[in-house]
């Protein structure tokens, strides 16, 4: 059983599946994705590419020791019966419209199974619950699936992985407190310009001992500190349909919070991933690595040997800390998915009302959902 170590490669990084900047060809992108004694975790889910991540990361794994790597993969997107929703991507695997509980192990098994075949391993070392819908937070069913699964020995440990966009806060919350004897890892946004919601969640996940993996860490690219106008962005890129003016804000901020980088001798990526570090329930940061367009951009390859370069040992003083989370507040910037004070009309997707049991883990822990968890940006 491999630890995951303080930074991680995730496959969804070299433009190949969601489309950030320039797609990498084959060798450049299972390069980027071979683990090595400097980066030796890498997460891959099997939706991207309906299984060519884990393929390629297949690939990547030739003449590497199990032992040496620490892979964790996700499942819960049904690219296999379901039919592509445009935009919204394949439906999970809990849609009625495709099974029943009574069916929910046996598609996990099957799932997983076909995963560790692409990747040609026998095991993960953790297991996502890959953005989950409602029923995913809160089903028995499924979670007794997933425990199936770690027991049968096709996973050492299991997680969640709320998403794809920002929110579930009460959401995930609720599953840690119904489920997290079962949950060791949970996989979120967060980093110092999107510290909301992510940052609500916190707490839970260390009083229920389970390990955050932090994920868009870059913050759209910004903290690479290559991206500067939003003319470098091709149409197919995922963050033109970001709120308009976030490049020229982000960098805004960056030049506030450089001087602290400089001061601790770290990059503006670094400072990022050492920010979400210093939160003691974040264990593992994963940025996208993202290959920028034009003439000026940074090789991808330059941007994973700074991720690997990055300290373990936290720097920042927790006064450091308070004043990033200062300069990147973004409370209140977006609506927010999962249970929202916000929605109205029958539950969807990826979005639903707040109910009584969700209002319930509000008071828990102290989130007021009409003033923490509602839109207030124009």
């Amino acid at each position: 059983m491999a630890d995951l170590t303080h930074t991680a490669i995730g496959a969804w990084s070299g433009g190949r599946y969601m489309h950030f900047g320039e797609p990498l060809d084959d060798d450049r992108y299972e390069a980027l994705l071979r683990p090595a004694p400097d980066i030796p975790t890498v997460i891959t889910a099997d939706v991207y590419g309906q299984g060519e991540a884990d393929a390629a990361l297949g690939r990547a794994l030739a003449g590497v020791r199990r032992d040496d790597v620490a892979i964790v993969g996700a499942v819960g997107h049904d690219f296999y019966e379901g039919e592509r929703q445009g935009a919204k991507g394949f439906p999970r695997f809990t849609d009625p419209a495709l099974r029943g509980p009574q069916d929910y192990a046996g598609y996990l098994r099957r799932a997983t199974e076909r995963s560790l075949e692409r990747v040609g391993v026998d095991r993960f070392d953790v297991l996502l619950l890959h953005n989950p819908d409602r029923t995913g937070y809160t089903s028995t069913a499924v979670w007794d699936a997933m425990a199936a699964l770690r027991d049968a020995g096709l996973a050492d440990r299991l997680g969640i992985a709320p998403g794809p966009a920002n929110g579930f806060t009460l959401d995930v919350i609720n599953a840690f407190e119904r489920f997290g004897e079962l949950i060791d890892w949970a996989m979120l946004i967060l980093n110092p310009m999107e510290p909301w919601p992510g940052e609500l969640a916190l707490d839970a996940a260390a009083r229920h001992d389970i390990a955050v993996i932090a994920r868009v860490v870059d913050y759209g690219g910004l903290f690479w500190d290559d991206v500067t106008s939003p003319d470098q962005l091709a149409r197919y890129d995922h963050r033109t349909f970001r709120p308009r003016g976030w490049i020229a804000a982000g960098r805004t901020k960056l030049g506030r919070m450089r001087p602290v980088a400089e001061r601790r001798g770290l990059t503006l990526l670094q400072l990022a991933a050492q920010w979400d570090l210093a939160h003691p329930a974040v264990r593992c940061v994963v940025p996208t690595l993202i290959q920028e367009s034009g003439p000026d951009a940074r090789p991808v390859e330059d941007k994973r040997a700074e991720l690997a370069a990055t300290p373990e040992r936290i720097l920042l003083g927790g006064d450091e800390v308070d004043l990033l989370r200062a300069i990147g507040d973004n409370r209140g910037s977006m609506a927010l998915k999962g249970g929202a004070p916000d929605h109205e009309g029958p539950a969807v997707a990826d979005r639903w009302a707040v109910d009584d049991d969700l209002r319930a883990v509000a008071a828990r822990w102290g989130i007021e959902p009409e003033r923490e968890l509602r839109p207030t940006a124009a």
